[in-house]
């Protein structure tokens, strides 16, 4: 069964399943997981533990030979078995398909694997392992998500820190969790139990934030101009392409446009936006740009996007960076209304 991880406490006071499988891209929540796992199967009996990372086809030999072989120092054994690329390939969709059709009693499985794309969770292995035992996928938490983690980290060493401080925090360390991790530890070795004031945060927590390119284009649409500019200011530290950059933002704009354009025509919002090919993950964030912004408006953003463009290939003067950097101004005009950087943005 496919489990939550806020769930897996509650699951594991009931039962532990013969078969885990962690999967994502969030390492600290894989780590600490799997540690849980470990612990418990410890609890369990299975103390002998035997690791085997899967990189060719052969290393399924050494997977199935552990799985069938008995153990020469314990009863039961912890075996994890690790996807460092989240594919399975032929031969192992076959082993494992056969493992999960009747797990042996005295083992104890434990899959991590990387982010699986849709094909592989829709595959029959995958299939297999959720059948016979607990899934869980790990996924970056959102910056919502992140200000209640911390809060719940900081009071777990015995630090208490008003929201400012927590959220001083988030913003130095957002998309990198591991980070996140090692700055609540390093507070708790600076300070005595208490309050944690915002100068202490300051002086102590150093910025590791990290963002991917979706970040950008959703706090843009969703006005959050502040944000939208810190995040692209650390894709260029972290010398991300402004090639990718450019396409992520000329996406949701085209997508502001058809739809702005279906709306002025009469086309009722949900209906435009489904004419525009707007996913629904996407739907909330671009309606809210499509109320700062006239059918007019988005039509001089792909306008803006076409010279940013030409500047990038070398066939227009001026900085591509400073141009992305004012029309990501431009698109989240309307929210947290700190843009004065650039005042002659036209709106």
């Amino acid at each position: 069964m496919k489990l939550y991880p806020d769930k897996l406490e509650a699951h594991l006071k009931q039962k532990l399943a013969p078969v885990y499988m962690l999967h994502g891209d969030e390492p600290l929540q894989i780590m600490e997981i799997g540690d849980r796992l470990r612990q418990q199967a410890k609890q369990a009996g299975f103390l002998e533990r035997q690791v085997i990372v899967v990189t060719e086809d052969a290393d399924w030999s050494a997977f199935r030979e552990a799985a069938d072989s008995l153990s020469l120092f314990a009863e039961q054994r912890l075996i994890e078995l690790r996807l460092p690329t989240g594919k399975a390939g032929r031969i192992g969709a076959e082993v494992l398909k056969q493992y999960c059709a009747s797990p042996p009693a005295d083992v104890f499985l434990l899959i991590t694997s990387a982010k699986l794309d849709r094909s592989s969770t829709n595959s029959a292995w995958f299939k297999a392992v959720d059948s016979a035992g607990v899934t869980v996928g790990l996924w970056p938490i959102s910056a919502a998500q992140l200000i209640v983690w911390l809060s719940q980290r900081l009071i777990g060493v015995g630090l208490v820190a008003d929201k400012k401080s927590v959220a001083l925090i988030a913003d130095r360390v957002e998309g990198n969790m591991l980070a996140a991790k090692q700055e609540v530890e390093r507070l708790a070795l600076l300070y005595a139990p208490g309050e944690l004031s915002s100068d202490q945060v300051l002086n102590a927590v150093s910025d590791s934030a990290r963002y991917s390119i979706a970040d950008l284009s959703m706090a843009a649409l969703n006005g959050q101009g502040v944000r939208a500019l810190r995040i692209l200011s650390g894709l260029r530290d972290e010398a991300v392409s402004e090639v990718l950059v450019l396409w992520s933002l000329v996406n949701e704009i085209r997508s502001g446009a058809r739809a702005s354009e279906a709306m002025q025509a009469g086309v009722g919002e949900a209906a435009a936006l489904k004419s525009a090919g707007v996913w629904q993950n996407r739907a909330i964030p671009l309606k809210n740009a499509l109320a700062r912004h006239s059918a007019e408006q988005w039509l001089s953003m792909l306008s803006a996007c076409a010279t940013i463009d030409r500047q990038i290939k070398g066939q227009a003067s001026g900085s591509c960076w400073d141009a992305l950097e004012a029309l990501v101004t431009q698109l989240a005009i309307g929210g947290d209304a700190l843009m004065k950087k650039h005042p002659k943005i036209p709106v």
